[in-house]
């Protein structure tokens, strides 16, 4: 028979209407709309930062130098190049006000700028003035403009003096909206704006301070960004110059959102493997109400290509229309919240149609309800024609013809390599990928243990009526227990994961930090303040320890020879500048994993040391050389040793440690950490602040509670994807239970005429729905916990410990939607009489 014949057969099946596919349709748009509503929001931001760029940079171009200013050769250059050049020094300092014999003290990130700032966008404070009349002061001080959010922790109003190192400013607005605040990265501290000429004699700019200054470039209208960053990097190749221009005019930004983004796609794909769940037993319950118009076409002639390829096509017509609205949803939904969404982001936007993200959604749409459609409908069709009036598909053999397998995996394979493809992760899809198979095998054979359980338990339930008829229909085919434990256990597996992850960080973070970390880090310490700051840290205060190191910075330029990033591909360790300290002797509290340490007499060609972790994931070997670029002069290096480092107690840690012989010469600083009981930390910043203001005191409890609010918010985000996953769960649920009404009516009838009351069947249904949601909460907990210890030790290098309360949310989640779900649908075989239903299957 012709495929002709088949799409008329499927057609005329059709034309029953779609009662039959609600949950089927449901739970595909859900997944493609959520994936298609990921993905715009990501486009719609990605293309806010191309368009304004420029803005977001502060000019058509950027060159960055570290602790450093340009060179007049460099400085010539861009004079050359762009019309007008804007110098910016951007560090953080200490704000300090005197009020009624009292200090109080703030930490800010200062950007000390020239007259021609900003290039490009306007600054908007409060009271409204322009940014050059702020900055001039009153005349007898100049002037400042300060985050509003410093503004009120220091209780300053315009008018008011405060002072950062030995110059006093005064506050003559608040900085409402900085135009290129998505350029500068994360902050230890809120914004202050300064003229740099009003910070000569401050102190804060000396030989060796933690800063950088960038120039922002105004380049005419038809210049060619590449080229010029290819004559940039090609004329100061040896300088540690970094270059950015409009196309990407807030890199860290915009990488974060990919990576986000993709994060979250990958979970969306884990709510689309959910709805596949559904979307396999709306398949199956429905192929099995046809089992006598597939007896009948099969009794006159029909072949089993001509019964596949009619419920394949009727399939097909529906998954196409549940994609569409998903399509739909995906992208309208966006639209509709454009300003609540544009509210909440530190960046521009630009909301509109994008199809990219569209076509990807629906991508994974097709292959999902490919691969979990294809399984019942390959099964249906090995079905002889006699036993299609019995339950057919119970009936059939376990896996489909080897064609049908080899379908299936050339279909998960062109999934799994979209989803590599598009979220630019392999490793990362891989391992979701992983957690999502192993826990669906997981699941499905915790439901084959249920059910097998429940028909072991069912002979010792004697003398329980509703809990023997519970577990003999738990124990039976027709219950659904596969449906219920894969489709709510792999929402709940996700959400539980994600609680135990954010859990586990939260306590890595506040509670476990705190007990081993030091009270401040202390920057900007000149080499002839070092000791005295020791001294009036050890006589003055409950100090337990000081440790200090010289701190310089430097950016990895070359391996062996070779670009850095030939060799190490995009390792943190390359990107941007990194610490570098020296010494002598083998600094106390190193051990050497491999090599040897050069001795504090040592007065030979450079050597370093690299932290162990960081040069194994490089592959660097003792021997290899590294050159180093420090304020504009390249260092290269032989690697000596590697050393262990431990970054999880925020104490001071080197990944790069040089002989003095190699650096001390150059302008740098020293860098100490304190350690101290709480209540010492205000009168150690009141005290080295007072004698030593050009010192920075970074509290180390405020710089984790920064980190912490990012995490959450990525929790957060996570969460939601995860709750996504959880609602089509839902979903299925609902549908497994609505498909097992008839069953459950004819039960009920069954019982009411052999004399049970109807509260005794009711029961019987309650705890047949809440023995399978304790199983799927159950199981999805094993599996959350399992996915959180891998991430939690193997991704982000943490200790993990069960959180329980979010453990227990999970089960009681589990039994409260199953139960939810299993009561909805109770009411109407409760209330069906049993002459009707027992005549009608007679």
């Amino acid at each position: 028979m012709s495929l002709a014949l088949s799409a008329r057969f499927a057609r005329r099946e059709l034309r029953g209407g779609l009662r039959a596919f609600r949950i089927f349709l449901a739970c595909l748009a859900l997944g493609v709309a959520a994936i298609s509503a990921v993905g715009t929001v990501r486009a719609a931001i990605e293309g806010g930062l191309e368009r304004e760029g420029a803005a977001l940079l502060g000019g058509d171009a950027e060159m960055e130098f570290t602790y450093r200013f340009a060179t007049p050769e460099e400085r010539a250059w861009m004079e050359d190049t762009a019309s007008r050049v804007s110098e910016i020094a951007d560090f953080r300092s200490m704000a300090v006000v005197d009020r009624d014999g009292t200090t109080e003290r703030g930490l800010t990130q200062v950007k000390a700028v020239d007259g021609a700032y900003p290039l490009l966008g306007t600054p908007e404070l409060d009271p409204a003035m322009p940014l050059a009349q702020a900055l001039a002061g009153d005349g007898t001080r100049p002037g400042a403009v300060m985050d509003p959010i410093l503004t009120d922790r220091l209780a300053l109003s315009p008018g008011d003096t405060f002072r950062m190192g030995e110059q006093e400013f005064i506050l003559m607005a608040a900085l409402v909206r900085e135009p290129d605040n998505a350029s500068g990265g994360f902050g230890l501290g809120p914004r202050t704006i300064v003229l740099r000429a009003d910070l000569e004699g401050s102190g804060l700019l000396e030989p060796g301070t933690l800063f950088s200054s960038k120039y922002r470039l105004d380049l005419p209208p038809d210049a060619d960004l590449a080229a010029l960053e290819d004559e940039a990097e090609a004329t100061f190749a040896t300088s540690g110059l970094r270059w950015t221009d409009a196309r990407n005019g807030a890199p860290g930004v915009s990488e974060f959102v990919e990576r986000l983004g993709a994060f979250l796609i990958l979970v969306g794909l884990s709510g689309l493997a959910v709805g596949g769940v559904g979307v396999s037993a709306a398949v199956r319950a429905y192929l099995a109400t046809k089992t006598s118009t597939i007896a009948t076409l099969r009794t006159l002639g029909a072949d089993r290509r001509t019964i596949f390829q009619t419920y394949f096509l009727q399939i097909g017509a529906l998954s196409l229309l549940g994609i569409a609205l998903g399509l739909v949803i995906g992208a309208l939904v966006p639209l509709l919240l454009s300003p609540l969404i544009e509210a909440q982001l530190p960046v521009p936007a630009r909301f509109t149609i994008y199809p990219g993200p569209l076509s990807e959604a629906a991508l994974y749409g097709a292959l999902t309800a490919f691969l979990f459609t294809l399984l019942p409908l390959a099964r249906a069709e090995d079905i002889r024609a006699a036993t299609l009036f019995r339950d057919a598909l119970s009936a059939g053999r376990l896996l489909p013809r080897p064609r049908y397998l080899a379908a299936l995996g050339a279909g998960l394979a062109l999934l799994l390599g979209s989803a590599a493809w598009f979220s630019g992760n392999l490793w990362l899809t891989l391992w979701t990928a992983g957690g999502i198979c192993g826990a669906l095998l997981l699941l499905a054979l915790a439901a084959l243990a249920i059910r097998w359980l429940a028909r072991a338990l069912t002979p010792w339930a004697r003398g329980r009526p509703a809990l023997r008829w519970a577990l003999s229909a738990i124990s039976g085919p027709r219950e659904g227990a596969a449906s219920v434990v894969l489709s709510l256990g792999l929402g709940l597996s996700v959400l539980a994961a994600v609680g135990q992850i954010d859990g586990n960080l939260r306590n890595a973070i506040a509670g476990n930090l705190p007990d081993v970390a030091p009270s401040y880090f202390l920057v900007d310490i000149q080499k002839d303040q070092m000791q005295a700051v020791a001294d009036r840290l050890e006589t003055g205060h409950e100090v337990s320890r000081i440790d200090s190191a010289p701190m310089l910075r430097g950016i990895i330029t070359r391996i062996n020879g070779r670009p850095a990033r030939e060799v190490a591909g995009d390792h943190w360790l390359i990107q941007g500048d990194r610490g570098i300290t020296y010494s002598g002797p083998l600094p106390e509290r190193s051990r050497l994993t491999e090599g040897t340490w050069w001795g504090e007499d040592y007065d030979g060609p450079p050597l370093i040391s690299v932290a162990d972790e960081e040069a194994r994931e490089i592959g660097l070997q003792i021997g290899d050389t590294m050159t180093i670029n420090i304020l504009g002069r390249d260092i290269e290096a032989t690697i000596a040793s590697f050393r262990e480092v431990d970054f999880s107690t925020a104490g001071m840690g080197f990944t790069l440690a040089m002989n003095p012989g190699a650096v001390s010469a150059a302008p740098h600083s020293f860098l100490a950490t304190v350690y101290a009981e709480p209540e010492a930390e205000a009168a150690i910043l009141r005290d080295i602040g007072t004698a030593f203001p050009n010192v920075t005191l970074i509290r180390v409890r405020d710089a984790i509670e920064r980190v912490a609010d990012l995490l959450s918010g990525l929790a957060a985000a996570t969460s939601y994807g995860a709750l996504a996953t959880l609602l089509t769960g839902f979903l299925v649920l609902i549908g497994a239970a609505a498909s097992g009404v008839g069953a459950r009516t004819f039960e009920a009838a069954v019982l009411k005429t052999l004399g049970a009351p109807r509260r005794r069947i009711l029961a019987s249904f309650a705890l047949r729905a809440a023995i399978l949601g304790l199983a799927a909460g159950v199981v999805a907990l094993a599996s959350g916990i399992a996915g959180g210890w891998a991430v939690s030790r193997f991704i982000l290098d943490t200790d993990f410990a069960v959180i329980w309360p979010s453990a227990l949310i999970i089960v009681t989640g589990g039994i409260g939607a199953t139960l939810l779900a299993g009561l909805a649908y109770a009411w109407a075989p409760l209330a069906a009489r049993p002459a009707r239903i027992l005549r009608a299957n007679d």
